[in-house]
């Protein structure tokens, strides 16, 4: 795998030029900064998975989240998974502590209309294009117990960290989802 590259520079807040950023990217910064969340960003190429992220990490000081867009077998329940990005996902943890059935990755269409995403940029601040609450969001305890959140802004060629306080305080709230908290 060729190395990502990764903007030698740790910038706080938005970018100060916003042509070329996605509306969603651009709604994510709107969204950060009118609720007073202090951010850090660093922008890199197109990180489609979390193996790719090794560098983007060390420049940001944090570990970015794995974001999965799961439902359940009749595409009726949606659900997006909250993991250290280390961590081994097996959808029998999962389901057990949901009560729900058998889950499977959602398509990216469903991505796309309840999260504003693409494949591999998926993430909680996605949940800004969720209004009607048809996400549910999950996260893995081993997320809430560090101290920086790291993840990308609706678009895989950036990532932001900001406290985990602020996700659970400010953020969360915001967006008006509240989360369900498994231990995989």
């Amino acid at each position: 795998m060729p190395e990502l590259w990764v903007d030698p520079t740790l910038y706080r807040g938005r970018p100060d030029d916003l042509s070329g950023r996605s509306p969603g990217e651009c709604a994510v910064y709107a969204f950060l900064d009118a609720h007073g969340v202090a951010y850090w960003r660093v922008d890199h190429d197109a990180a489609a998975s979390i193996e790719s992220c090794e560098a983007v990490e060390k420049r940001l000081g944090a570990r970015i989240c794995k974001n999965l867009f799961l439902c359940n077998r009749q595409k009726t329940q949606f659900y997006l998974l909250l993991m250290p990005g280390r961590k081994v996902f097996h959808t029998k943890d999962l389901t057990g502590q949901l009560g729900c059935s058998r889950l499977s990755f959602a398509d990216a269409d469903r991505l796309r209309q309840y999260l504003g995403a693409s494949p591999g940029s998926a993430g909680v601040l996605g949940l800004l294009f969720d209004p009607d609450r048809r996400v549910r969001l999950v996260i893995d305890r081993d997320v809430v117990r560090q101290e920086a959140f790291a993840c990308h802004p609706c678009a895989n060629t950036s990532s932001l960290r900001f406290s985990t306080r602020e996700l659970l305080d400010v953020v969360l709230p915001a967006l008006g989802h509240e989360a369900a908290y498994v231990t995989l």
